[in-house]
């Protein structure tokens, strides 16, 4: 029996899509979950790692893997990456260098490497959290964006259209950095335009393209919280294929040369520009939009490819999908959630899957990093699958307490 060592974070959503996939394929999953330094430890089907120690967490998996065979280890999520590529070193199986793993996790060395290789981007400058910004915003142009260089889902992301933004943005972000434990932060040009996001996934460096996603809600700033995701985009076959091969000349230029790769790319007409490319697959649920051949999960295809099984197809199953990523409207604590029934009886969709649980509390981006839930849809085509996920969302009601009285929101941000 093939067996893999699935590295998951202690708040990712991608665990389970994964362990669904394994058992599917009849695959033994040994868990690498990252736990703090005192708990490290190995079990049967779990090794307790500490991810910020990579030396350490390598030691084990090896002396693990001495017993019980190793065939793939999987990240699932930022975090796991490159100590994906690291402990795939120790154990002499495929994978990203780490130099690669580290590249796609820094979002300055990755404006570097996109810079030398003439890989479309905006122009970057990176400062530390102890400059004073008020000089800083004499020099920069505007608008641009200011960004943590590691953090991911949107954390921390600021637009800044003069100088007094700029620096009421810097101080921002440096207390979410410093929360973090972090100290480094991007400033970048801003690029007007639509957004999209790509999934694919690498095979001895060629991309195959798996699935464009067009995000029809536009994010422009202050903030950018994304929303909808539908598949297939409706962008001209020729935009199309400049979007493929920009994203094919970023995993290049990063070193990127097996597995999953999720990109994100901005138009300005028809001319792509990278933001950024991640050595994973799609964050959150959303992978559920997306099966392949005649029945074949996104999660499965990535296993398949790791363990060197046949795939069927690439191709994405006929139709149009998409998710809703549903915002967190207030900072509070979620009381109540009502009018789920109606919207999962919209026509087109296929779930709605609230992931915050009551009594939770909640904080909207930039300070927060997660959602209220997902939405899930299918259709003919990518309009239909659009409206049903905005009906969907107008009909839901989410009760968030910041203190006393009870504050009642309509989410419908999207008409």
């Amino acid at each position: 029996m093939k067996r893999i060592l699935l590295l998951a974070s202690s708040h990712t959503y991608r665990l389970e899509p994964f362990l669904e996939a394994a058992r599917k394929l009849g695959v033994e999953v040994v868990r690498g979950l990252d736990v703090p330094p005192a708990h490290a430890a190995t079990k049967d089907n779990l090794l307790g790692l500490d991810f910020r120690d990579p030396a350490r967490s390598a030691r084990q998996a090896q002396a693990y893997a001495l017993d019980h065979r190793l065939n793939a280890v999987i990240p699932t999520d930022d975090a796991t990456v490159v100590l994906a590529a690291r402990l795939s070193e120790e154990l002499d199986l495929p994978h990203n260098s780490i130099e690669a793993a580290e590249a796609a996790r820094d979002k300055r060395r990755m404006r570097e490497l996109f810079a030398r290789a003439g890989v479309p981007s905006p122009w970057f400058k990176s400062f530390s959290v102890t400059d004073d910004p008020a000089p800083i915003a004499a020099l920069v142009e505007y608008p641009c964006v200011l960004k943590p260089t590691c953090l991911s889902g949107s954390r921390g992301v600021i637009r800044a259209n003069d100088a007094g933004e700029f620096v009421t943005a810097f101080a921002r972000v440096r207390a979410i950095l410093v929360k973090a434990g972090l100290s480094e932060m991007l400033v970048e040009g801003y690029l007007p335009g639509i957004e999209v996001a790509l999934e694919g996934i690498l095979t001895h460096g060629h991309l195959k393209v798996l699935a464009l996603f067009d995000k029809p809600d536009l994010l422009e700033g202050p903030f950018f919280e994304e929303t909808i995701y539908v598949t297939p985009s409706r962008l001209p076959a020729s935009t199309q294929q400049a979007i493929f091969a920009c994203a094919a000349q970023a995993a290049q230029a990063l070193g990127l040369r097996e597995g999953p790769v999720h990109a994100e790319l901005r138009l300005d007409d028809s001319q792509p520009w990278m933001l950024e490319i991640a050595g994973r697959s799609i964050g959150g649920l959303c992978s559920k939009t997306l099966r392949f051949g005649t029945d074949l999960s996104l999660e499965e295809l990535i296993l398949r490819q790791a363990l060197g099984l046949e795939i069927e197809s690439l191709q994405r199953v006929s139709g149009a999908g998409g998710v809703m990523m549903i915002p967190i409207p207030g900072a509070g604590t979620l009381a109540g959630v009502s009018g789920l029934e109606a919207a999962q009886a919209v026509p087109g969709i296929e779930s709605v899957e609230i992931t915050a649980p009551l009594n939770y509390p909640l904080t909207p981006l930039p300070e927060g990093e997660s959602y209220l839930g997902f939405i899930f849809a299918r259709g003919e085509t990518p309009a239909a699958v659009e409206a049903a996920l905005r009906q969907a969302h107008r009909r839901l009601r989410f009760e968030i307490a910041p203190e006393l009285p009870v504050m009642t929101y309509c989410v419908s941000r999207s008409t």
